[in-house]
């Protein structure tokens, strides 16, 4: 039986691109966005938990988020843990409810995040390589097993290289795409 496995290969690929999506989603463009608190985790009850685990997390406005927190006792770690998350918020408490107001990008800000998104594509690219390299050691020992031969290897190596070329270039679209909303092009 080959080892060799097209699907696999292109399931771990584009799995690579939504995880890019994901990483991109969180980036702040000037516009609210839930999935900016996305990555934040929040020490409560003695372990670290998603903050959409403690709270609910709405945009009111365009350049508002709201953190609606369940617990009363688990809105200074909340705010604690957006202050120190690193993006730039200002927590504004109101009982149980704190209000971010998003503030305006610099240009510099601007330049520092749109860094940041080359670096998440990079490393969705490497994924994908890494994938590619699994997909082309799989199909050299199928060969040297007998399961497939020179021919077919070459045929399938052009193949999983065609996958990795598109995924690729999905990858530069979606980073390319996002580095635009950043610097407001």
């Amino acid at each position: 039986m080959a080892q060799y496995d097209k699907p696999g290969l292109e399931r771990r690929m584009a799995g690579a691109v939504e995880s890019l999506k994901g990483d991109l989603s969180g980036l702040r463009t000037g516009r609210a966005n839930i999935a900016l608190l996305d990555p934040i985790t929040v020490e409560v009850y003695g372990a670290h938990m998603p903050l959409n685990q403690v709270a609910t997390v709405s945009a009111p406005e365009s350049r508002m988020l709201s953190v609606q927190v369940w617990d009363r006792s688990n809105v200074t770690p909340v705010e604690k843990a957006i202050r120190s998350a690193g993006l730039g918020l200002n927590p504004i408490t109101d009982g149980t409810t704190l209000r971010l107001p998003i503030p305006d990008l610099t240009e510099e800000r601007r330049k520092e995040l749109a860094k940041l998104a080359s670096k998440y594509a990079e490393g969705a690219r490497i994924a994908v390589r890494n994938v590619r390299r699994d997909g082309m050691d799989s199909l050299k020992t199928d060969e040297k097993k007998g399961e497939i031969s020179e021919d077919d290897r070459k045929r399938l190596e052009t193949e999983v290289q065609k996958l990795t070329d598109a995924t690729i270039a999905d990858i530069d679209a979606v980073a390319q795409a996002k580095e635009k909303e950043i610097l407001g092009q």
